[in-house]
């Protein structure tokens, strides 16, 4: 078994696919859009073929009112496979105006990771 995709609901489909493909390596499929339900959609695919990440939208969306102390998904995890690469990653991501939530850094538990939100507010783990 496999987690084959996550979902993530956003405001602007192609500015978030545009992000995770300009820092993530991510390659965008082409958009797939119902005109009843207004539903539009993307998938983000991986140089590994794992798990992907789907992008969509619909007209009547409405962002949370706070994702602290809510349960749910908090944050997913994305391997750029060295501590130079998170560094290096951090770092663009920082000077590019994004916010850093935690810098690099290793875990109580081993990992060696930072964290920063995406345009849509989602938390993402750098980690090795």
């Amino acid at each position: 078994m496999k987690i084959e995709h996550i979902a993530i609901w956003a405001k602007d489909v192609d500015a978030l696919c545009g992000f995770y493909a300009r820092y993530f390596g991510a390659t965008v499929s082409a958009k797939y859009h119902n005109p009843r339900r207004g539903f539009t959609s993307c998938f983000l695919s991986f140089s590994d073929g794992g798990t992907r990440i789907e992008v969509m939208n619909i007209p009547e969306l409405k962002p949370l009112a706070s994702c602290e102390n809510v349960t749910g998904l908090a944050h997913f995890a994305v391997s750029v496979g060295s501590r130079e690469a998170v560094d290096l990653l951090t770092g663009r991501l920082r000077a590019d105006g994004f916010r850093i939530m935690g810098e690099p850094r290793t875990t109580g538990d081993g990992y060696y990771e930072s964290t920063v939100f995406d345009p849509e507010g989602n938390l993402i783990e750098i980690s090795v």
